[in-house]
């Protein structure tokens, strides 16, 4: 699923001073270009030097003189050094699988790079400023799926981007032809990289992979939760409900502040509605709606709230150095847990359980629309002629055959552990994992949220002539410019894509926004 770009209109400085989300982004999906700031280029330098001095002493220093993981014990004589680190590269560079997606590469890669503009990692310059033409050049390495354990940060996937910077391995070229980096690199006149004492290390001991899918999933879940919110009101609508329970008073008596927002969202949405106001005089029998659709702001809400969190646990992650062994201020090379990848994968589990919480709200409301028994007149299935048309009935299998697998998405990666590196690394964090399950539910919920636009929009559509929020109505007049109103079946397959690719455009968002904004203060939390 391809995703709006964001913006890339200026060179990005790197330096020791933390990320932001929003450079990620910019860099990842928006291809910014990036430099190295006069602070950064200090502080490498002056760095390299303490390396220096300790490569040349003969007490052996971790990751400068000596092997690596269990193999520490044994000292490296300096003439074999060099073919230690480029050793370190091609083994570590044992990823299989399919490649994954250029943006988390570009991710990773910057925040590789970040990590050693902060002058704690040992690069040498030269070495820092290839890393930094290789992201520039828009080639990307090639990554595979599987390889890292998440402990000691994403070997795997950085040793490829490594082993590409020698000029060995693969690379997509900007063209997306996948070729051998050699003849890539030369052809965009960058030099291979001959690895000196502590890069084979400072280039692969980070958390970078599992950081860039987080921030990556995070702009995606703060729209997709605008969406839900978007969603579940042309639903309510649809099904005649009422938005008096989305009410700030009634909201203000449980004080969390993503169910707020999405209550006062789904408010406004509904403002001004024709369908909801011809069923809010005394004649109505109701006294309250189904859970499914009284308690979507709650539950939208904890989706919300659980993405702030995130963004906290990311925000600290791009303001921190990781490497191990670490070069502190005073020259010393130390030796630490930080490549640990718990505090990600923590969060990014955490993440895939209001996914699939969202997303199981959204079936129901859609199972309720199709339900003749349920749905308040509205024809079976939202068939043209139901016996002879089907309408969105399988629809509503697919939509309910993705939910089965966010469901099993919602299992934590986290707390399992497979000892390795002959019990060296006997516990480690399978942060990758979480990452890459938490990607491909992303999209899911994208696709449970299309099926759901698109049941809503056909419902109100026959709830003519009864006319719907100036909002909602909006956005079903968007997606009607891609998919067709109510009528006899049609191949359902291409209207769902359609739908998800308006979703993924942020075109829906956008529709909402021009009338929701004016009524809702804040924003996304």
């Amino acid at each position: 699923m391809q995703h709006h770009a964001e913006s890339a209109d200026r060179v990005t400085e790197l330096g020791p001073e933390p990320l932001t989300v929003d450079t990620v982004l910019a860099v990842a999906r928006g291809h910014a270009e990036v430099r190295l700031s006069d602070r950064a280029e200090q502080g490498i330098g002056e760095t390299r030097k303490h390396i220096d001095t300790l490569a040349a002493a003969e007490q052996p220093t971790y990751g400068v003189s000596t092997g690596f993981g269990a193999l520490a014990v044994r000292h490296i004589p300096p003439e074999r050094r060099a073919a230690l680190q480029a050793s370190f590269v091609r083994s570590h560079a044992a990823g299989t699988g399919p490649p994954v997606e250029p943006e988390v590469v570009r991710a990773l890669m910057l925040l590789r790079l970040h990590t050693i503009a902060t002058g704690r990692t040992g690069v040498r310059p030269e070495t820092a400023h290839a890393l930094t033409a290789l992201l520039n050049s828009g080639m990307v390495p090639v990554v595979h799926e599987y390889g890292s354990l998440g402990c000691s940060g994403d070997l795997a996937p950085l040793a490829a981007v490594a082993l590409a910077l020698t000029g060995e391995g693969e690379v997509f070229d900007t063209s997306g032809t996948r070729r051998p980096a050699a003849e890539a690199l030369r052809e965009a006149g960058i030099e291979p990289v001959t690895l000196a004492e502590k890069e084979g290390l400072a280039l692969t001991n980070g958390t970078d992979g599992m950081l860039g899918m987080l921030v990556l999933a995070l702009r995606d879940l703060s729209e997709l939760v605008d969406i839900a919110d978007v969603t579940a009101a042309m639903s309510v609508e649809a099904l005649l409900g009422t938005d008096r329970a989305f009410a700030a008073d009634l909201q203000a008596l449980r004080p969390h502040p993503g169910q707020a927002l999405s209550a006062a969202r789904m408010s406004a949405l509904l403002s001004d509605s024709g369908i909801v106001a011809s069923h809010r005089g005394p004649d109505c029998t109701r006294v309250q709606d189904a859970y499914s659709m009284r308690c979507s702001p709650q539950v939208h809400g904890s989706a919300r709230d659980t993405i702030a969190h995130a963004r906290t646990v990311a925000e600290r992650e791009l303001a921190a150095a990781i490497d191990n062994p670490v070069v502190l201020d005073d020259g010393r090379v130390e030796s630490n847990g930080n490549f640990h990848g718990a505090p990600l994968a923590h969060v990014l589990d955490f993440l895939a359980i209001p996914v699939a919480d969202v997303a199981g709200i959204a079936e129901r409301r859609t199972d309720r629309m199709l339900d003749v028994a349920r749905s308040h007149g509205l024809p079976a299935f939202l068939a043209d002629d139901p016996g002879v048309d089907s309408g969105y009935m399988i629809a509503h299998y697919t939509q309910a055959g993705v939910l089965t697998e966010l469901k099993r998405s919602a299992n934590p990666a986290s707390v399992d552990s497979v000892p390795t590196s002959a019990m060296q690394e006997d516990h480690v964090s399978l942060g990758w994992s979480a990452a890459r399950k938490l990607r491909s539910a992303v999209d899911g919920l994208r696709r449970v949220l299309a099926v759901e636009l698109l049941v809503a929009a056909r419902a109100l559509d026959l709830r003519a002539p009864l006319s719907p929020a100036p909002a909602t109505g909006a956005v079903r007049d968007l997606l009607r410019t891609r998919v067709a109103g109510p009528g006899p079946d049609r191949h359902v397959a291409p209207e769902i894509e359609a739908a998800e690719q308006l979703l993924a455009s942020g075109r829906v968002r956008a529709v909402a926004a021009e009338h929701v904004d004016p009524l809702v203060q804040g924003g996304n939390q």
